[in-house]
């Protein structure tokens, strides 16, 4: 609690009338020498003001709008009457301490500087020497320094065991912060883990394409929760393992009876499997299609079987276990051909599957829809959303443009399957 003002300070510079002029008087101190004022003119006073400044001095002086002042003459008269120490002090007894701003800048520079100082894994003080990364652990520690020493430590103790081998998240939490939910979404240390991983040790290059929407049946395209899914699963740590599984048709791969499933029937692989236990798929040098909607991916069993090319679906914008399973394939040598709905979230999935795993379009140019478009009955699904410009065809997005039709992968399915016999 602050002490009491004496009554003779709050009679010369105390009450409202005189509140601009204290805040002028404590800015020349915040911005002043460090080792204090001497003196300085002072302009656009008012009467009040002029006779307040004229006071503290113990002179009186006519009234003029500037005045020269005398800090040394006035902290000597302030000391001899009994009322401060100084006009500092004064200031302060008023109105609460006074900080210099260049001191303190230095001051907090320093104490984030022992902060990052304070990260012991390479990824982790690389991250915290950008802007970005320094930026978003003072946001998560609330500015505090001690606090922001605590969450490096535990930032560390996790970085330090991963990737892990398939392990979840909570056993994760529990091994190396001793709370099996310290890691759960929203949590600090995991905002900071999952970003070290995403920029420094797994950098993703796909921030754009990651929307929270829906597609026109209604189920999830991806979220802020999927992605950090997809993550933890690079990182090789589970969330959720058993959830949106993989689908896949005939993607031949050894030793694991479970993955093969039934001969040209559809099989799925889940985060679990593909994480712990990553199959040898036989996919070298062969053409691997990749579908956008399960509905394609049915079709082809149904009127192949056995007889359909390797194909699987990312269901939409592919979430952890789709994700994996496109990296294994690719890593794996696969040629990856993908086809998708002729709208522009089909367009948004295709420039992420092209980017990132080296797919090549199937099907999927401005040719393509031309025929879809001439093919398909009216009055048709019209084209809404925002626009998306294909990465692998310049002319696709304008023909969509001109059309303003969406054509459904089902809808061509007819041409795509002739591929996938041959």
């Amino acid at each position: 609690m602050r002490p009491l003002v004496d009554e003779r300070l709050r009679r010369l510079l105390g009450g409202d009338a005189l509140v601009s002029l204290r805040k002028r008087l404590r800015q020349r101190y915040e911005r002043g020498a460090v080792d204090g004022l001497a003196r300085f003119r002072i302009a656009n006073l008012g009467a009040d003001e002029h006779a307040a400044l004229a006071a503290l001095g113990g002179r009186s002086v006519r009234f003029s709008r500037s005045m020269q002042v005398d800090v040394e003459a006035i902290d000597a008269a302030l000391r001899q009457s009994g009322i401060a120490s100084s006009l500092r002090d004064a200031l302060e007894q008023i109105d609460g301490p006074i900080i210099h701003a260049e001191t303190a800048r230095l001051q907090a520079t320093a104490a984030w500087s022992r902060v990052v100082s304070a990260a012991g894994h390479p990824g982790f003080a690389q991250f915290l020497q950008a802007p970005a990364g320094i930026g978003l652990l003072k946001r998560l520690s609330r500015g505090d320094h001690a606090r922001a020493i605590q969450l490096c430590g535990s930032v560390d103790a996790v970085l330090a065991v991963l990737p892990a081998n398939g392990m979840t998240r909570a056993q994760l939490a529990a091994r190396t912060l001793g709370d099996a939910h310290a890691l759960d979404g929203g949590r600090a240390v995991a905002a900071l883990v999952l970003a070290v991983w995403r920029i420094v040790i797994s950098p993703d290059r796909d921030v754009e394409t990651l929307p929270d929407v829906e597609d026109d049946a209604g189920s999830r395209r991806d979220s802020g929760a999927e992605r950090a899914r997809d993550t933890w699963a690079k990182a090789g740590v589970l969330v959720n393992e058993l959830a949106r599984p993989a689908l896949f048709l005939n993607l031949p791969v050894s030793g694991d009876a479970s993955l093969a499933g039934m001969s040209g029937e559809p099989s799925y692989a889940s985060l679990r499997c593909l994480v712990r236990s990553p199959p040898c798929w036989n996919v070298a040098g062969r053409d691997v299609f990749v579908c956008e909607n399960p509905n394609l991916l049915a079709i082809a069993a149904d009127k192949l079987g056995i007889d359909c090319a390797p194909i699987m679906c990312t269901d939409g914008m592919p979430a952890a276990a789709q994700r994996m399973l496109l990296t294994q394939l690719a890593k794996g040598g696969a040629r990856l051909r993908y086809h998708g709905d002729f709208d522009w979230p089909g367009l948004r999935i295709g420039n992420h599957v092209v980017r990132e795993y080296g797919a090549v379009p199937w099907r999927y140019g401005a040719a393509d829809y031309a025929a879809g478009v001439a093919a398909a009955r009216r009055p048709g699904h019209p084209l809404d959303g925002p626009e998306v410009v294909a990465a692998w065809d310049d002319l696709l997005a304008p023909a969509m443009r001109t059309h303003r039709l969406s054509i459904a992968e089902e809808s061509v399915a007819e041409s795509l399957l002739r591929d996938l016999a041959a």
